[in-house]
């Protein structure tokens, strides 16, 4: 009994040492030979005598072996396989450097008096129009060739694989095992999306018979991939609609819009408002709420999770937040409380550093109920740690935790209401993958006030006059931040560079002001009493690692320099410059770099052509990729083998509306006709590592 999980080995052609070769690329079963798609394709189509032949252009030409021979050529005794092939209208040199086992088998094509098809790029040699290492096949009349007269499709390679033997050994799979593909999609929905049949899809891809059938297979592909996810995802969201007995947050709308005049010292943006009033729908509907918010930076997310704060703890109930670090930690329950002390709220901080007595009484504050408020790091989700009546949990910078983190704290409660946080916009395309099964809201509007930030780029050289602007702000009162260089190695080294490029600001650069260093190995009171004196005006420049990325609210600073700016990426950039132009002062972000990659002029231009964090986020998708678009592989992005984020955006929209609406109709995929889907859904579903909170 054949099957697609069949070992490749077993594949006509390929035996024990392909298949080793086919395993460095991950091939290691039939269907996985299958699933290796063509990375692009070339078009064959069109024989050229050789006597047409001109240097320079990629061709396809045959002829028949007229000699075959190997010398020794002057280069360390490198052995060529020398070819003749002509056609009557010229003749051809075919050149193969370290391959003298191919001299037999020329040499039986020549006694057969036998034609090969080339492929290549010629050029003029010593004995005239050559071609050097091309790919080539035998010529038989009756048979279509794979490597010329038609679209020929170019795989992903490694060490000791050949495209003309990977399309052979593909072709054998399809021959031998493509009936056994199974089809999970109901043809009801194949003819109202217009796809390829999944068998048909496969060999179309690749062997096609024109661009666009190899681009129509691709799509069928690409289709299934987001649509299995999407399925999937609208199933955990029917599933959570329909579930009772989360903790209940009831107020009014005459008593939301008191707490929030109480709550906040200025009036909310329409985008705030909307958003504070969908989350109070959500915890007041007896459901779970899991609900993402993003939004720019400076768009004013804080004051949401605030109120969402202040609703569930006037119902009685407990809320957490998460932040990954201790210094984001540290900021973020700075801020809170200064927010939350307007309505008689304290907040109480949970790290790792704290003292063992510390963390003791906590706990007992926890369990009791006693302390309503905490914002804490992976403290929080230590298994001694017991809420009285966790009712909201609030997950900030959340890429940065794994999931079995996020599910941890969650589990502390009775299906409490999970509110996601993240600092930057996130494009569309990964909101409804990364994110598909959670509500949506995003904050476009800004605060009235923020003043637009003036983005400069400069050249190292031109960093003494770069500072000596600064230092004209200085003297006018303002304040300035100064990021120093990204240090990979380690925490350490990070703190010890911060340290030497504070002293050499505060030497060379600017001498005559105060000058504060701030970095992630400081003891946590060192940090607060920094960050203080900054604020409160006692220091004029904090030269800082990324620490300063979130959470620093300084209105009085007005420039921020970045120091080797091309190393960070893109969304790091703009959230550096969002710690300016907080107030009413014209602000600035001189961005000092000199890169050496595409990439990174690529993403200095973004910066200094927009601030808008939604374009910054579309740039920042496109150059990295979605798989490394948070700086991390724990962000728990899908990985796509047909797909692309970007490329496919059309198809991903149009795969959410047809699994909302297949799910509406069957919610658990009970039919007949949609078991088969619902194997294959459960199977994607799985694998993978997704961001989910229920």
């Amino acid at each position: 009994m054949r099957s697609l999980d069949d070992p490749v080995q077993f594949v006509r052609g390929v035996g024990p040492r392909g298949a080793e070769r086919l395993g460095r690329l991950g091939i290691r079963t039939v269907r996985d030979l299958l699933r290796h798609i063509p990375r692009r394709y070339e078009d064959r189509t069109a024989f050229r005598n050789i006597g047409d032949v001109r240097p320079g252009e990629p061709i396809v030409t045959r002829g028949v072996v007229l000699a075959a021979e190997v010398i020794n050529t002057r280069r360390r005794g490198m052995q060529l396989t020398r070819v003749v092939i002509g056609d009557g209208t010229g003749r051809a040199e075919l050149a193969f450097f370290r391959q003298p086992y191919l001299l037999t088998r020329f040499q039986q094509l020549m006694v057969k008096r036998k034609s090969v098809v080339v492929y290549g790029v010629a050029r003029y040699g010593p004995n005239g129009l050559s071609f050097e290492h091309p790919e080539w096949e035998e010529f038989e009349p009756d048979e279509e060739g794979l490597s010329a007269g038609r679209i020929v499709p170019m795989y992903p390679l490694s060490e000791g694989l050949t495209q003309r033997w990977l399309r052979s050994s593909i072709a054998s799979a399809l021959d031998s095992h493509g009936s056994l593909i199974p089809d999970p999609m109901p043809s009801s929905l194949r003819e109202r999306h217009r796809l390829l049949g999944l068998a048909d899809a496969y060999r179309m891809i690749h062997l096609p018979d024109s661009p666009e059938s190899a681009e129509e297979a691709r799509r069928r592909l690409v289709f299934d991939e987001f649509f299995l996810l999407q399925v999937g995802l609208a199933m955990r969201r029917m599933d959570r609609a329909g579930a009772a007995g989360a903790p209940l947050v009831t107020a009014s709308s005459s008593e939301l819009e008191a707490l929030v005049r109480d709550l906040l010292p200025f009036v909310p943006t329409s985008d705030q408002a909307a958003a504070i009033r969908e989350l109070a729908a959500d915890m007041g509907s007896g459901r779970q709420m899991n609900r993402l918010l993003h939004g720019d930076v400076g768009s004013g997310k804080t004051a949401v999770a605030v109120a969402a704060i202040a609703l569930a703890v006037r119902s009685g109930h407990q809320a957490a937040v998460m932040a990954p670090t201790e210094i984001l930690a540290q900021q973020q329950a700075s801020v809170l409380s200064a927010w939350l002390r307007r309505v008689g709220l304290d907040v109480e901080l949970a790290t790792g550093s704290m003292s063992s007595r510390a963390r003791s009484a906590l706990r007992a504050r926890l369990e009791s109920g006693e302390t309503r408020v905490v914002v804490g790091t992976h403290a929080l989700i230590e298994g001694d740690v017991r809420f009285r009546s966790l009712g909201l949990v609030i997950i900030d910078e959340q890429h940065r935790f794994g999931v079995l983190q996020r599910q941890s704290l969650q589990a502390k409660g009775v299906a409490p209401h999970i509110l996601v946080m993240s600092a930057t916009p996130i494009p569309r395309t990964l909101t409804m993958t990364l994110y598909g099964d959670l509500d949506v809201t995003v904050l476009k509007q800004m605060p009235p006030g923020r003043v637009p930030v003036k983005t400069h780029w400069k050249r190292p050289d031109q960093s003494a006059s770069v500072y000596r602007g600064v230092a004209r702000l200085l003297d006018q009162g303002r304040q300035a931040y100064v990021v120093c260089p990204l240090v990979e190695e380690s925490d350490k080294m990070e703190a010890a560079a911060a340290t030497q490029h504070a002293h050499r600001i505060r030497s060379q650069m600017l001498p005559g002001y105060r000058v504060g260093v701030l970095h992630g190995q400081m003891p946590a009171e060192a940090k607060e009493a920094c960050m203080a004196a900054f604020k409160s005006g006692e220091l004029d420049v904090l030269v800082s690692t990324t620490v300063i990325e979130v959470g620093i609210d300084v209105p009085n600073a007005s420039v921020m320099v970045v120091e080797n700016a091309d190393r960070f990426g893109l969304a790091q950039l703009h959230q550096l410059r969002g710690r300016v132009g907080r107030g009413q002062y014209a602000s600035y972000c001189v961005l000092i770099a000199d890169p050496t990659t595409e990439a990174g002029m690529r993403r200095l231009q973004a910066m200094t052509e927009t601030c808008d964090g939604f374009r910054i986020a579309e740039e920042d998708l496109r150059l990295r990729g979605p798989g490394e678009y948070f700086g991390t592989r724990q962000s728990g992005i899908p990985e796509f083998q047909f797909a692309d984020l970007l490329r496919d955006e059309e198809v991903l929209i149009e795969t959410r509306k047809a699994a909302a609406e297949l799910v509406r109709a069957d919610p658990k995929l009970a039919c007949p006709d949609n078991q088969a889907l619902a194997a294959e859904v459960a199977v994607r579903i799985a694998s993978l590592d997704l961001v989910k909170v229920s």
